[in-house]
């Protein structure tokens, strides 16, 4: 019995020593931890910005100051957050223990900590006072805090300062910035409807907003929807009404607010949910804004209001957008031709089917019905596969991934970060038909990557985050190889013809290397969508202009875009005092002489005969790994097809009916049993005459190419007979192929 009391007072002593220690070490890591009223209110100081020089830039959130009071928020916009983020709000303490307890029985069975239980009160507490990190100290310091939370304020105090910090996605602090932004209301004008919608939004901005995933957002509002029919906060019929309004079209900005910032914060909110911090608290962002370009790209902005647009300067180099000025933000659209280089050539160079130089045949087609036209409305037979890119033909365009595969072109743009959905795999993609296209940002981190010896990587607005000093997010591109750098370059270089003589020539006046694709989207009825899109070894620059809401526009890749691409071009090096580099060749890529003859004759790729005249061969540039094996040899061997001829009137004539015969000079002799003679050494004639033949003879005449000194097989033609009304016999012939002075 002694024993049994020893070991309950030690069993005692021992849990008392362990809650003291707990105690004391609450104490310890929470000593510091007081409520700071200042810091429940946001305002311009909660947020600084940076631009790419660590300059700060002013007047960056002027949305903080937007607050409203609960007097003026609607019941039922209340009881939607209540019912999303906390439904025992106004009975509990600040910490719902039945919640807690759930969320741990629940992780628990799914061996993970995926589901939360954190109060309003604890979710204003994280935002405004707490560091980012994840520890059993920072968990500790959150309840104190929440503690005095809730014994400073009423619950509707409380419940106003939440609704006034929490953050909407798209720069929107607060309630009162939410709705103007997506609904442009007051909040005292939110219905049931809207207020679903931002209840919703805050579990994750950047995936729940009407304007980037609509299907997610509905989904996310009818969810919302039923817990607050489930929780009796509202009838069902008040349901069906809001689970029926529509979502909200476009945002309420204007074409200023969809300026550089804009992306920044946008690019905050997806940051935060993928690299799991909060926004909260004393943020610094560090920006990659070069303001010089961007006041030149508003400039040229401003002279153009006739359709939306989109103009963007990225940094090849640290993979970070240094201007962007849209007036329609991050909309998807169709891309045309732009699509051709990424999807067609550059995989078809990688995989080894063609070379810059290879014919291309550009004729009708037709593919199950789908018979593709070039823009001018003709064909033009064999065009190289260099021409067809600087001239974005179609119809090659569409043969080359017929031969190349709609699903591995495909595998390429996902690698770029462009995912092609199944319904759109067909050869129309080859031109840009698809569904519903991509973010113009997209586009050129895809193009980039070709500038990038075909490394690619993703491409942010913002370079680094800072949370009350301590850095939650740093822009460490990781760039993965999507061609080699020989693809990469030789793709490049067939751009570069397309900006010297292909549909971007307008860019050939620039002082340096540049290289460019342009691209029309549309229908039967007229244009949509005009792109224009650059790069060179240091930015890569794109023009979009349409209309958000899908009209028609006047304009081609090729007009304006291409305009305002030049301009912008133009602009950034006068700002640099630095010269653009060229473009580095790679080792395993060299220049080559090909043979024109066979090239433009019977349409195959051979190199140049050495002896072979400079008008006769032509430069291309391919890998050393896929140089043609064929040499010809039309210069160095001298062959051309059999003349014809025929004897009337007492004469011989000798037709040369073949383009060839034009690149030589000729020997012609003549046979018969008795006598050999040389009738011709001279130049090119396209009839050479021998009227010094005699009556009841037989005669075979030889042809003989020569080039300089090398003196091609002789040809040895039909035998011809000066006898009346006779043929002569095979034996004449076959005695004069062998040696006839031995007879």
């Amino acid at each position: 019995m002694k024993l049994i009391r020893k070991l309950l007072w030690l069993t005692f002593l021992l849990l008392l020593a362990l809650a003291l220690i707990g105690v004391g070490y609450y104490f310890a890591v929470t000593k510091d931890a007081f409520l700071n009223p200042e810091k429940l209110v946001l305002s311009d100081k909660s947020f600084t910005l940076y631009d790419g020089n660590g300059d700060r830039i002013e007047n960056a959130a002027l949305t903080f100051r937007q607050s409203v009071r609960l007097c003026d928020v609607p019941k039922e916009t209340q009881l939607a957050f209540i019912g999303v983020e906390d439904k025992r709000f106004y009975t509990h303490g600040g910490f719902d223990l039945k919640r807690i307890a759930k969320a741990a029985i629940n992780n628990l069975r799914s061996h993970s900590f995926k589901e939360g239980a954190s109060t309003i009160s604890q979710q204003l507490v994280k935002n405004t006072h707490l560091s980012q990190e994840k520890t059993f100290c920072r968990k500790l310091r959150e309840w104190k805090l929440t503690r005095a939370l809730e014994k400073t304020y009423t619950k509707d105090e409380i419940l106003e300062k939440y609704l006034n910090v929490i953050y909407f996605g798209h720069n929107c602090f607060g309630l009162r910035a939410a709705a103007r932004f997506y609904f442009n209301k007051e909040p005292s004008e939110l219905d049931l409807a809207d207020s679903a919608i931002l209840a919703g939004l805050v579990k994750s901005p950047n995936n729940y907003s009407p304007f980037k995933n609509a299907e997610k957002c509905v989904k996310r509002k009818e969810s919302v929807l039923n817990l607050l029919f489930k929780n009796n906060l509202i009838t069902k019929t008040q349901m069906r009404e809001a689970i029926e309004k529509p979502l909200p079209v476009s945002p309420n900005v204007s074409a200023r607010d969809f300026g550089y910032l804009h992306f920044v914060f946008d690019e905050l909110s997806a940051l935060s949910e993928l690299h799991g911090f909060t926004i909260g608290g004393k943020v610094e962002i560090d920006t990659y804004l070069d303001r010089a370009i961007q006041t030149e790209l508003e400039t040229v902005a401003q002279g153009y209001a006739d359709s939306d647009k989109t103009l963007t300067v990225l940094d090849n180099f640290s993979h970070g957008f240094k201007a962007y000025v849209s007036s329609v933000g991050a909309i998807k659209r169709l891309t045309g031709s732009l699509l051709k280089p990424l999807l067609v050539f550059a995989p078809a160079l990688e995989e080894d089917l063609i070379s810059p130089a290879t014919p291309l045949l550009d004729e009708k087609i037709n593919y199950g019905g789908y018979s593709p036209n070039n823009f001018d409305g003709k064909f033009h037979g064999y065009i190289s596969a260099r021409e067809c890119l600087a001239q974005s033909l179609n119809v090659p365009a569409v043969k080359l991934l017929d031969s190349l595969g709609a699903e591995k072109g495909a595998s390429y743009l996902e690698k770029l970060n462009l995912p092609v959905e199944k319904d759109d795999l067909s050869l129309a993609l080859a031109l840009g038909g698809m569904k519903n296209g991509y973010p113009f940002r997209d586009l050129i981190a895809a193009y980039a990557t070709l500038a990038n010896g075909g490394n690619f990587a993703e491409c942010r607005f913002i370079s680094e985050i800072r949370i009350d000093g301590n850095t939650v997010y740093r822009h460490s591109p990781k760039p993965q190889r999507v061609f080699s750098d020989e693809t990469a370059f030789l793709t490049t270089d067939m751009l570069r013809s397309a900006a010297q003589t292909g549909t971007a020539k307008k860019l050939r006046s620039l002082p340096f290397q540049i290289a460019a694709k342009t691209g029309t989207a549309g229908t039967a009825s007229g244009n949509t969508d005009a792109y224009a899109v650059s790069y060179t070894t240091r930015n890569t620059v794109g023009v979009w202009l349409g209309n958000a809401a899908g009209g028609f526009i006047d304009h081609t890749g090729g007009g304006l875009p291409c305009n305002f691409l030049f301009e912008i071009n133009k602009r950034i090096s006068e700002l640099s005092s630095i010269p653009v580099n060229n473009f580095s060749t790679p080792k395993n890529v060299t220049r080559v002489s090909l043979d024109k003859i066979s090239y433009y004759d019977t349409h195959t790729l051979s190199l140049a005969d050495e002896l072979a005249p400079e008008e006769y061969t032509f430069q291309e540039l391919f890998k050393k790994s896929a140089i043609p094996l064929k040499t010809s040899d039309l210069f160095s061997n001298p062959t051309i097809l059999p003349p014809s001829l025929h004897y009337e009137n007492g004469k011989v004539v000798i037709t040369f009916d073949d383009r060839l015969s034009k690149l030589y000079r000729y020997k012609i002799e003549r046979y018969d049993y008795a006598t050999h003679s040389t009738l011709y050494v001279g130049e090119y004639m396209q009839e050479f005459t021998d009227e010094s033949v005699t009556e009841n003879k037989n005669y075979v005449y030889s042809v003989i190419p020569i080039y300089k000194d090398k003196q091609g097989k002789a040809i040895l033609l039909p035998t011809v007979s000066t006898k009346a009304g006779e043929k002569p016999s095979t034996s004449d012939r076959q005695i004069l192929e062998k040696d006839w002075w031995d007879y």
